[in-house]
């Protein structure tokens, strides 16, 4: 008969299989098995609790892969080690360099040799990562929590190596490829899931995002306001300009800008204050013609041919007898141009959050402040200091999150590489 028993390391009654009596650690639990009684063997061997983990495997940085390779290369052994963390990251880093590199202007048709080499590093670029997004759907499998696509940024590396599908199968077809060549930039994105540090940095900032909700709300609540108030004021006003008499321009044919312009152009507009406005630039305050670099002063051949000054140096520069042309911009009137290239105005609400959002910014918000004084009236710059004050808090709510964000990110990083 045989005779099979377990035993659980410790005997009733018997001081000799506890620890102390044994002089040693606590063993592992035994199975003792006879083989009947001819043979008088008994074979015992330790039982291995499925919950408890060797220290050697908990060190392992790959607990999903195989420990030990070609029985003699372990996880942490260079050649490795290195494969595995530093192959993709080199190449990654190779393809910044050549994405940087990429001149689609100069070569349209890609003739020359340097445009040749970079397009071929990008095909053995495209071509590693495919591979290597093969060979993880074989190991791991394609669908599931555990599987290639239950991981978002294995996603991420699956959407960019499609879209390069895509853009290989259709190269050829006369297809405008300029949508799908976008997500080549995405491709740098990859590094983020090669190192772990990066990727818990990335995760713990998407994680706190919704914590911005209020602050958010609390931003678009100011803009929202003074976005209202900006374009109930100003809508329009930013396009007035100095027109010319239209007498002038029926009476004589003349080859000047039918609004005064400034030798710096539109990048420094002269814009002028309507009849009904109080702003603090009227037309009058158009400064005389300069020609070959002396003032002209004279009027008009059907008005008075006096001088409108008898000092013959007005300015510093001498007067000569030519026609002041710029006295005749007494217009003012709306033109078809906002300052600079129609980026700053209060026409719609849109424009009018781009224009705060340079205020917030104080980049360049006191020429957005002057314009709108010389147009509508020189209080206005109370609504230019409220709004930097009012947004003060805001940058401070900002910098109090960041601050503690990368606090949150430290701790994390120490917790992690412990």
């Amino acid at each position: 008969m045989e005779r099979r028993r377990c035993r659980s390391g410790q005997r009733d009654g018997g001081d000799e299989w506890s620890p102390k009596g044994l002089g040693h650690e606590e063993q592992d639990p035994e199975l003792e098995v006879d083989v009947g009684p001819k043979l008088g063997v008994r074979m015992t061997a330790p039982i291995r609790d499925p919950d408890s983990v060797s220290e050697e495997e908990e060190q392992q940085p790959y607990p999903a892969l195989a420990p030990i390779a070609f029985f003699c290369l372990k996880q942490t052994t260079r050649p490795r080690n290195w494969c595995l963390r530093h192959v993709s990251m080199l190449v990654i880093l190779l393809n910044c360099v050549t994405l940087g590199m990429f001149r689609p202007c100069e070569d349209v048709a890609c003739q020359s040799e340097w445009c040749r080499v970079l397009q071929v590093l990008d095909d053995c670029i495209f071509a590693f990562f495919a591979v290597e997004m093969v060979i993880k759907m074989v190991a791991l499998g394609i669908f599931g929590s555990n599987c290639y696509l239950g991981d978002k940024w294995n996603q991420l590396d699956f959407v960019i190596v499609m879209a390069g599908v895509m853009e290989y199968s259709l190269d050829g077809h006369n297809a405008s490829l300029s949508a799908i060549r976008t997500v080549r930039v995405l491709r740098p994105l990859r590094a983020i899931n090669r190192v772990p540090s990066m990727r818990i940095l990335v995760t713990l900032l998407l994680d706190t995002l919704p914590m911005l909700g209020n602050v958010l709300l609390l931003c678009f609540f100011v803009f929202f306001i003074f976005g209202i108030v900006g374009v109930q004021l100003w809508a329009g006003l930013l396009r007035n300009r100095c027109f010319l008499d239209e007498n002038i321009t029926i009476m004589y044919n003349l080859s000047i800008n039918p609004y005064y312009m400034s030798e710096e152009g539109e990048d420094s507009p002269f814009i002028c204050s309507a009849a009904r406005e109080n702003g603090m630039r009227r037309c009058h305050s158009v400064p005389p013609f300069i020609q070959e670099g002396n003032t002209c002063s004279l009027a008009a051949p059907h008005q008075s041919p006096a001088l409108i000054g008898s000092d013959p140096v007005v300015g510093g520069a001498h007067v000569n007898g030519c026609v002041n042309w710029n006295q005749y911009y007494n217009v003012c009137r709306p033109g078809d141009l906002n300052p600079h290239k129609g980026a700053v105005n209060f026409d719609n609400i849109g424009y009018a959050w781009i224009a705060i959002f340079q205020v917030i910014t104080l980049e360049g918000w006191v020429d957005i402040m002057y314009y709108v004084m010389d147009a509508h009236s020189f209080y206005n710059f109370i609504y230019f200091i409220l709004l930097i004050i009012v947004s003060t808090p805001l940058n401070f709510l900002f910098f109090c999150f960041v601050s503690n964000f990368f606090h949150v990110t430290d701790i994390c990083r120490v917790e992690f590489c412990t």
